[in-house]
C-alpha cells in the first residue's frame, strides 16, 4: 500500500561547473533509476554550452539515451526548490550559489573524465568507470535522504 507521502517525488539538483558529464550523468541515471521516488535536473556554476558526446556514449551502454539533453546553467533553477542539491565536482562544491539552501546541499565528487588524456578507448573508458560510480554512490545517497530520520 503507498502512503500518502510516497506518491510525491522529490527534487534533486546536481550541480558541476561546465553540466557535461557528471552531473548530466547523475541526472539522467537517477530518472531512469529511481524516477518514481526523485525527479532530477543538473546544471552548471558555468555551464559548458555542450553535453561531452562520450558521456552520451557511456550512457547509452547503459540503456540510458541523453541525446537532447543540454548543458543548463544553475541561473535557470534559481527559484525552484529542492529537497536536496548535490555537488559533484570540486570546482561547483566552492561555487555553488547560496540560493540553493533551500534544499540540503551535500557534495559527492568525482574525477573529471573530460579530462583524461590517452586514446579514444581510454578516454571513454574513464567516463565509463564514473558513470559505474555514479550508478552506485547516487543511489545510495538518495536511498539515505529518503530513508525516516
Amino acid at each position: 500500500m503507498i502512503g500518502e507521502g510516497d506518491s510525491v517525488r522529490r527534487k534533486v539538483l546536481f550541480v558541476c561547473t561546465g553540466n557535461s558529464a557528471r552531473s548530466q550523468m547523475a541526472e539522467a541515471i537517477v530518472n531512469a533509476r529511481m524516477g518514481e521516488q526523485w525527479e532530477a535536473v543538473s546544471a552548471g556554476t558555468h555551464p559548458s554550452g555542450r553535453v561531452h558526446p562520450d558521456a552520451i556514449r557511456a550512457l547509452a551502454e547503459i540503456g540510458i539515451d541523453i541525446t537532447g539533453a543540454r548543458s543548463k546553467s544553475v541561473d535557470e533553477f534559481r527559484d525552484t526548490a529542492f529537497d536536496l542539491v548535490v555537488t559533484v565536482c570540486d570546482s561547483a562544491a566552492e561555487e555553488c550559489p547560496l540560493w540553493l539552501g533551500q534544499g540540503r546541499r551535500v557534495h559527492l565528487g568525482f574525477p573529471d573524465p573530460a579530462k583524461a588524456q590517452g586514446t579514444e578507448e581510454e578516454i571513454l573508458s574513464a567516463f565509463r568507470r564514473v558513470r559505474d560510480d555514479i550508478v552506485r554512490r547516487v543511489p545510495a545517497l538518495l536511498a539515505a535522504q529518503a530513508s525516516p530520520d
